[in-house]
């Protein structure tokens, strides 16, 4: 007899007396649940009337054809294009997307992301986050779809899909000190964000190959105020300094803008490097000398990730190399170090 309203997972869990999990498991077609058990699920699921489309489907086909993807921070440049690129590679993969954007990554939050997507029967998980609480261990343990994250959120030995972000801080920091700079500032992201963290990590070792002291450097929060702000306490901290390296686009504006509030030219006075490549950094005044991270590579990687442990077959982790797009906001450093600037 069907359950007087629509029946869910839960239900059917109840109804064999087995668990949540083991119900998606069964939906998942695993072949670890024994096959007394698969029965007595796939038996609760017929009296019940339970049907996802997606459900259904895998339970016909044996695969639902569906890759879920789990994203924080979506409004900013780097996951939505991320998102696009994954979006775009499944579908040439012959896969589709389900997308659960989060405001926040907690671990009841993420959990609560993959149930949801373990239910619509995915095939694989990727994770598009960078910074939060990874889920609980016993969670990853009963997963048994492969699980992809992003910048190496599940720790070493998980296999992910990344920008080499250390070897981009280098390649901005190295660019300035070949021009010539010896008083390099640096405005950051928020801390504890694995990016911003290997980008500053970057930073140091450029200028420790290169026997240079670090100028200041000053926590930002990815925004374009964050950049204004920083900028303007750079100057004040260290009137010597003739470039500064931000950690993104988006503070690379509020950079310029500080800088021409203040009455100074960019690069003739300082220069400026920041990191991504966003659309419109080439249009900036100056157009920006940026990182670009290739975002739709990455989602691509991420695929072939997916596509190969579907496979069964071992994957390594993925990363993209970043590249330096030099424009007119970078020059050599001006003649008479630390002269007077206007206030």
């Amino acid at each position: 007899m069907a359950h007087p309203s629509a029946p869910t997972m839960a239900h059917v869990a109840r109804r064999a007396g087995v668990s949540h999990q083991t119900v998606s498991r069964v939906l998942n077609d695993a072949s670890a649940v024994r096959p007394e058990t698969r029965d007595r699920v796939l038996r609760a699921i017929a009296e019940l009337g339970y049907r996802r489309n997606s459900a259904a489907r895998a339970l016909v086909t044996r695969r639902s054809g569906l890759i879920g993807v789990i994203v924080d921070e979506l409004p900013l440049y780097g996951p939505a294009s991320t998102v696009t690129g994954i979006a775009e590679a499944a579908r040439a993969a012959g896969y589709g997307v389900t997308l659960d954007p989060l405001f926040s990554i907690t671990g009841s939050t993420l959990a609560a992301a993959i149930e949801h997507h373990l239910s619509q029967s995915v095939e694989a998980i990727v994770l598009v986050t960078a910074h939060g609480e990874a889920p609980d261990e016993s969670l990853l343990k009963s997963i048994d779809v492969p699980l992809i994250a992003l910048d190496g959120f599940l720790g070493p030995g998980a296999p992910t899909a990344g920008v080499d972000q250390r070897a981009g801080g280098v390649m901005a920091t190295r660019h300035l000190l070949d021009l010539g700079h010896r008083h390099i500032a640096h405005i950051t992201g928020p801390p504890g964000w694995p990016q911003a963290d290997a980008r500053l990590i970057g930073f140091h070792d450029a200028l420790a190959q290169a026997g240079v002291e670090p100028g200041p450097v000053v926590p930002g929060d990815w925004s374009p105020r964050a950049g204004h702000d920083g900028i303007l306490r750079i100057l004040e901290d260290d009137p010597r300094v003739t470039a500064v390296f931000v950690a993104n686009d988006q503070m690379a504006t509020g950079t310029l803008r500080a800088l021409a509030e203040r009455g100074l030219r960019v690069p003739d006075d300082i220069s400026v490097v920041g990191f991504d490549d966003i659309p419109e950094a080439a249009f900036f005044q100056p157009p920006l000398t940026t990182i670009r991270q290739d975002f739709a590579s990455l989602g691509h990687a991420a695929v072939r990730l997916v596509v190969g442990a579907l496979a069964g077959e071992d994957v390594p982790s993925a990363f993209v190399p970043p590249r330096l797009m030099t424009r007119a906001s970078t020059g050599r450093p001006p003649r008479r170090r630390g002269a007077a600037r206007p206030g």
